[in-house]
Parts: structure tokens; sequence; C-alpha cells
């Protein structure tokens, strides 16, 4: 049996074949903790989220502004006669929508940072402006009858997402009259949440003009409806990285360090809904859907770029390995398979320690400073290993050079697949280039 083992291990030694398949498997075996590191990513990822979401529910959450609507009641009347002559009468109360003609909408958006432990939350405080006109409804284009009109029940509403973080009592300017908003949006379905005024249109006035002040707690975003035939949005914010979102992008923006400046002008030919219907019209669906607006949130998502950098675990695992057996190949130094599981475990190391390190500071930082620690230990233990500073330095090197490749891989999502491409292709020649004049049936004989 001791002979037998002998015999095994001198062919594991002076084989390249068999030492192949055991790195091999080496490599496959480490897949079990990059794998537990995957899992620990996405567990992070999740508490984090519900940070967010924690905090959003207290402060506010994604703000969507859909309005101002103009919503007037009518009488619908109907009859019905039977088949014995009996005609019997009935009514029936409806709404009807009208949108403004212009709508103009400025304002401030003021952020800032909550945390929740670890986890940092951008929220923000919305200062708006919404100005307007409406012109004077038209039933006739609806197919009504002015008497049916009930003028005095007219109501002007405002949908708001999240009418929780609504931080003070407003009023509109409506007519040059100022009426309180009431809770609810009243009779207008396709906003599930906001507030509402009664108004009233004065006779024989073709148009009238509105002004209402909102003051919000938002976060993660905030977006607008078109409701108006002509819809200008001007928005203002001391947050330096926006994501603009929805249906159209601002036609104008200003991005610097301190902030941005965008301006969206809209006309109502790009919507999918009307400016006028009735609540025998489903709009919910094409208003929902013409939503725009921004999004605050962090330019680097470390989670998402530690989930892709573990992606490239194998690869890098494989190629530090592939160097090792180089100098096995080129140099005669044995390095047993426990060396080599050794080396890989401070490899898999270095994504846990990019996780643990880019939760408390910017994740180039982090990134640095755990391929930093890695590549110090990779170098420290190749010195025992390769028996030699300088065949431990090139390890240490290659080691250093392939977290630098992963990073402009990280860095730039974009060119990713561009990038990887060629630097498999130019690594795989510098192997076949250093391994030209191996004589593979003599390598590792004695």
């Amino acid at each position: 049996m001791t002979e037998m083992m002998e015999r095994i291990s001198s062919r594991m030694r002076h084989s390249q074949t068999l030492r192949l398949l055991t790195v091999g498997l080496l490599v496959i075996l480490l897949q079990i903790p990059v794998s537990m590191i995957g899992g620990q990513v996405s567990e992070r990822q999740l508490r984090g989220s519900e940070a967010v979401e924690e905090v959003s529910s207290k402060w506010g959450r994604r703000q969507v502004l859909s309005g101002p609507v103009l919503v007037v009641p009518y009488t619908l009347r109907s009859s019905v006669t039977d088949d014995a002559g009996r005609t019997t009468h009935s009514t029936q109360a409806r709404n009807a929508y009208f949108l403004p003609q212009v709508l103009e909408v400025s304002g401030n958006v003021a952020t800032e940072q909550r945390r929740r432990g670890i986890f940092a939350v951008t929220v923000y405080q919305l200062t708006a402006t919404l100005t307007g006109r409406f012109t004077r409804p038209d039933f006739s284009s609806l197919g009504l009858e002015p008497h049916s009109i009930g003028w005095d029940r007219a109501q002007l509403v405002i949908g708001i997402s999240d009418t929780r973080a609504i931080q003070r009592e407003t009023a509109v300017t409506w007519a040059g009259v100022a009426t309180d908003f009431l809770p609810g949006t009243a009779s207008f379905d396709a906003a599930p949440s906001g507030i509402h005024a009664v108004v009233a249109f004065p006779q024989a006035t073709e148009s009238v003009d509105f002004t209402l002040p909102l003051e919000l707690h938002g976060s993660q975003g905030v977006y607008f409806t078109p409701f108006g035939q002509g819809t200008q949005v001007e928005l203002q914010s001391n947050y330096p990285h926006p994501s603009f979102q929805g249906n159209w992008l601002p036609g104008e923006r200003e991005i610097g360090d301190g902030g941005f400046t965008a301006r969206w002008t809209i006309p109502f030919l790009g919507r999918s809904f009307p400016q006028a219907w009735t609540d025998r019209d489903d709009m919910s669906g094409p208003i929902e859907g013409s939503q725009f607006g921004v999004n605050f949130l962090d330019p680097v998502d470390h989670y998402r770029m530690a989930e892709r950098s573990i992606k490239y675990a194998s690869l890098f695992i494989l190629l530090t390995f592939a160097a090792l057996w180089l100098f096995e190949v080129r140099a005669a130094v044995r390095v047993h398979p426990i060396q080599f599981l050794m080396l890989g475990g401070a490899l898999c190391l270095f994504y846990l320690l990019l996780l643990a390190l880019s939760e408390h500071m910017a994740f180039g930082l982090a990134y640095a400073l755990a391929s930093v620690a890695v590549v110090a230990m990779v170098a420290a233990y190749g010195v025992v290993v390769l028996r030699g500073i300088g065949k431990a330095s090139t390890v240490a090197t290659v080691v250093a050079l392939l977290y630098a490749y992963l990073y402009v891989l990280l860095v730039n999502e974009d060119y990713a697949l561009l990038i990887g491409s060629i630097g498999l292709f130019a690594i795989l020649g510098l192997i076949m280039y250093a391994t030209r004049k191996v004589d593979w049936y003599q390598a590792g004989t004695k």
C-alpha cells in the first residue's frame, strides 16, 4: 500500500498532465468559498434594500406628481322602454376630466444622506410651484348637454403618490382666489392618492390661471406627468449624479459637482391620452406610462460591483495557478497542491475583504486596500513556496496586474466584453510565448 502511494505521488510530481488535472480540480473546489461569498453579497444587498425601504417609509417614498386635472361632475340621463310600452327614466352621476392648456413646474430638490446602521439612503425635500391655465371645458366634444353640468361641484385634483410626505398645508390660487386643499383625489381614479380643492369656473370666462405651491419629502426619485397641452418642467438640485428616466429625457441639462439643472418641454402630441375624457374611459395605464423624472441613486453600487467582480473569480484563480504552473515547467520548482489551495484561499478572501470594506468607504479605496492586502500575502507566501524573492515578486506582479485589469473591467461596464476578450487573447498569447520551447514530453522528468 505504501509503495503504491509512493508511485502515485511520484507520478503526480513528474507528470505535467496529472498536475494540470489536479490544478483544475482545485480551481473547481475553490468555487465553494466563491459561491458562499456570492451568497453573502446577496444577503448584504437585501439588507441594504430593507434599510432603504425602512427610511423611505418614514421619510417619504418616490414621489410621482400627476396633475392638476379639473374634475367636473355631470348628470347622465337615460330612458328605457320595455315591451309593454312603459318608459323608465334614470339618472347617473358621472365625471368628466379636463387637463390644463399650459402647465409649468418649477422645483428645487434638496438632497441629503440619512443612515440606517451602516447603510446610507439619499432622501430629498422638494419645493415646487405649479402654474398654468385652464380653458373653459368644452362638453360638446364629449357629447354632453350644458344643462347637465355641475359647475358648482367642480374640483381641482393633484395626484401625489405618497401624501404622508406633504410638509405643510397648501392652497391653490384659482382665478385670483386662494382655496385650501382637502385630502384625497375625489373621483379621479387615475391617481390612487393625492389632494383636491373645490373650485368654480367663473361664468363668461374663457380661461382661468392657477398657482399651486407644494413641499414634499421623498426618496429615490421624483417624477411628473405631462398633463398640459404644453408642459414645461424645470428642476434644480444639489445632487451631482442624477439618473434621468421615464418617457422623456430633459431637452436641456447642466450637471456639475454642485448639482444639476434640467428642463423638459413636452407637447401633448407625444402623449397617449387626450385633453379631456369621461370616467367611462380608463386612462390609468397611459397616464402611468407617460411619467418622466429623475432618480437619486448612488452612482457606484458597491454591492453590484462586488457581485460583478465575483463573476471573474474562477478566471483569476485559474490564471494565478497557471503562473505558478509555468514556474514548475520553466524553473523546475514543485508546488504542492496544498500550497496551491492556500494561495487560492487568499484569492477568495479578496472578494470578502472588498465587500466588507466597501460598506464603510468608497469602492475605489476599498478595492485598492483589498488588492494590496492580498498581493502582499501572495508575495510573502510565494517567497517560501517558490524559494526565491524574484520568483515570488513575479507571481505577486501577475496577481497585481490581474486586479488592475479587473478594476478596469468593473468601471467600464459598457466595454467589459471587448476589454475582457482582448485581455484573454493577450494572456493566452503570453502563455504560448513563454512555453514555446518547452518539450512537454520531457517536462517534469528527472
